[in-house]
């Protein structure tokens, strides 16, 4: 089949790029490593679109929440992702949570039903010299082909290391000891399985944290910094002994069925499946030794006798320098006929890294037709994350960020309770304005 546009890389950017291009029939060959000859220290299965961290989108609320006008925006561009992601739906209050097998399959399932796009399993190892092309290889980039990267930016790639938390069986999990609620007991729901610490628990668990062995780093990923996203559970501890009691594992608003009172510290379990038989420790990701972590997570209250699916790790991810890099349409400046998308360009998360393959596609898809292309607006979600990838951000400390307001213009006159409401309300006005010019 004749190419129209090369995608490389079959994760969630890859493969939102593919549906929007090959469905607007389009020729697309979209080129994945995995069951091709390649792998990655992260992924578990050769699926596209497979979920290695959390298997949430974070909050589906469009209203007050930046992430959650995000989904709204892709939703109204017929998003691949987001219409997968509705059908693999798992409880999680207010939050877009997946079960990872079923979104993985709606995705492939999608795009296997397309007739002008090729899906092959093979490995890339240098950049194509010709032809509209989108890398959308991730953080976890071949190793090769992160050198032909290096070799044509002129610059070698950033990095920065991301930690995957434990997934516990929900049969080993003991519900006389921990309760339902909802995150925080914000809403009616109660979609969260929550173990309570009290002061002595918690000291014991902090200790161990400190003192559990951990991933041993190599010289050279000696000053490879955190995404403060996502920093593995043991370093928030090393910053002080209640931090973990302000993040992650805070008790507020959670009262323990037993004593009427919130607990001391409190752990909390998403379901990760639509069975209900996976559950992710929420802020959980870790780079204790896999011996060290059942250990340790055995103490929690409700675990003893835990068992696991998965075990914490860590990974180190790499993106561009990306407001350096890569011009206003995503493509590298020094050979403008390969775009970038996804976490590779230094945005950071399963929604933003889908948002910039759709804004990829859709640059690619009028250049293709000889179109002028025509930015979002910056006060809609995907204007103003894509406004900061490409130039907004500064390129000397430039480090991976998730969509938020912070993004968006400001709106000073508006009081600050409702500046999240204005700014969504101006959003969606922009967004529907905008539209039109991109529906080809």
């Amino acid at each position: 089949m004749t190419t129209d546009v090369h995608i490389i890389g079959g994760g969630l950017a890859g493969s939102e790029a593919a549906w929007q291009l090959a469905r607007r029939g389009l020729r697309v060959r979209l080129s994945e490593m995995r069951g091709g000859g390649g792998s990655t220290e992260a992924h578990q299965t050769e699926a596209l679109a497979e979920l290695v961290c959390s298997n949430s989108f974070r909050s589906d609320d469009d209203g007050s929440n930046a992430v959650g006008l995000l989904h709204h925006e892709m939703r109204q561009l017929d998003s691949l992702v987001m219409a997968a992601a509705a059908k693999a739906q798992v409880p999680a209050g207010s939050a877009l949570a997946v079960d990872r097998d079923v979104f993985s399959a709606e995705v492939e399932a999608a795009l296997a039903a397309l007739p002008s796009l090729e899906v092959v399993r093979e490995r890339v190892d240098h950049l194509p010299e010709a032809g509209l092309t989108i890398i959308a290889t991730g953080p976890l980039t071949a190793a090769t082909l992160a050198t032909s990267i290096g070799a044509a930016t002129g610059a070698d790639s950033l990095a920065f290391f991301d930690a995957i938390a434990p997934i516990v069986y929900r049969d080993s999990i003991d519900m006389e000891t921990c309760w339902m609620a909802s995150r925080w007991d914000k809403g009616e729901t109660k979609d969260y399985i929550n173990c309570p610490m009290d002061a002595e628990q918690y000291a014991a668990f902090h200790a161990g944290l400190i003192a559990g062995e951990k991933t041993v780093f190599k010289q050279w990923e000696a000053e490879t910094p955190y995404f403060n996203g996502c920093m593995p559970i043991e370093v928030m501890a090393e910053r002080g002994f209640d931090t973990l009691r302000f993040g992650p594992m805070k008790p507020v608003g959670l009262d323990d069925p037993k004593t009427g009172r919130w607990p001391h510290a409190v752990v909390q379990l998403r379901q990760d499946n639509k069975l209900g038989t996976l559950w992710n420790m929420v802020g959980f990701q870790t780079k204790l030794k896999h011996t060290d972590q059942v250990r340790l997570f055995r103490t929690i209250p409700g675990l003893e006798n835990a068992e696991f699916a998965r075990l914490g790790g860590l990974h180190r991810n790499t993106f561009l320098n990306s407001p350096a890099l890569l011009d206003r349409q995503l493509r590298l400046k020094s050979a403008p006929h390969i775009r970038f998308a996804g976490q590779i360009t230094g945005c950071e998360g399963y929604v933003e890294s889908a948002a910039t393959g759709l804004m990829a596609a859709l640059m690619a898809a009028g250049e293709l037709a000889a179109r002028d292309w025509q930015a979002p607006p910056r006060t809609t979600a995907l204007g103003a994350l894509l406004a900061h990838i490409t130039g907004d951000a500064e390129a000397e400390t430039y480090q991976p960020m998730n969509v938020n307001f912070g993004l968006f213009p400001p709106l000073p006159e508006v009081k600050k309770k409702q500046r999240k409401l204005a700014y969504t309300d101006r959003a969606k006005q922009d967004l529907l304005a905008w539209l039109p010019l991109v529906a080809a």
